[in-house]
Parts: C-alpha cells; sequence; structure tokens
C-alpha cells in the first residue's frame, strides 16, 4: 500500500514548491559553509599572528567554534525545521549538563 504525501491536490504545485523550498535550503547551506570556511581562516590568521597574545587568542577561537557549532546546528543538521524541537531539547539539555560540569570543575580545582 502506497502512502501519498502530498498535501496539495495538484502534484505539479507541490513539486514546485518542494523545489523551492530545496533551492532555498541549499542556498542556505552554501551560504553557512562560506562563513564558516571564513571563520576558520580568521581562527587561522589569529593563530599565526604573532601581534595577539594568548590571552586574546584562545577566547577568540572558543568564540569562533561557538559560532561555528551555532551555524553546524541549525543549517547542516536542519534544527531550524519544524519538528526538531526533541531533539534540539536534549541537545540544549547535554550542552547544559556538559557547561555545567566543567564549571564545577573550574571551581573546584581554582578555589
Amino acid at each position: 500500500m502506497a502512502t501519498n504525501h502530498s498535501t496539495s491536490a495538484n502534484p505539479k504545485v507541490d513539486l514546485e514548491y518542494r523545489r523551492k523550498k530545496n533551492a532555498e535550503d541549499m542556498k542556505m547551506q552554501v551560504i553557512s559553509f562560506a562563513l564558516m570556511i571564513f571563520l576558520t581562516l580568521i581562527a587561522f590568521f589569529a593563530v599565526g599572528n604573532e601581534q595577539f597574545s594568548g590571552w586574546f587568542t584562545v577566547p577568540f577561537i572558543i568564540l569562533l567554534a561557538v559560532v561555528q557549532l551555532l551555524f553546524q546546528l541549525y543549517y547542516f543538521m536542519h534544527m531550524s525545521h519544524k519538528g526538531h524541537e526533541v531533539p534540539a531539547l536534549f541537545l540544549y539539555s547535554g550542552a547544559m549538563v556538559g557547561l555545567i560540569t566543567v564549571l564545577t570543575f573550574v571551581t573546584i580545582v581554582w578555589w
């Protein structure tokens, strides 16, 4: 028994809508990929440039890593689409537990 996932009575309209939506998604993925490459080049420049101290370079690279992580989640893992609320909840909960764990160990070690 075949199931029909079409949301309209006209399959041609549905096909055109999917093509347009896929083209928009592909455009956003290409743009975010280019931005991630650009952020990676900036990180290499920050490490290779001797004018920046380690106190600037390390937090700057961590900031760039967080930005790239958000690009990965929202554009390549499609977390911005409807229906991904439960996986997003688990990802954010895991990130919160990890952050609290790191903060706890940093507090224990430094005090």
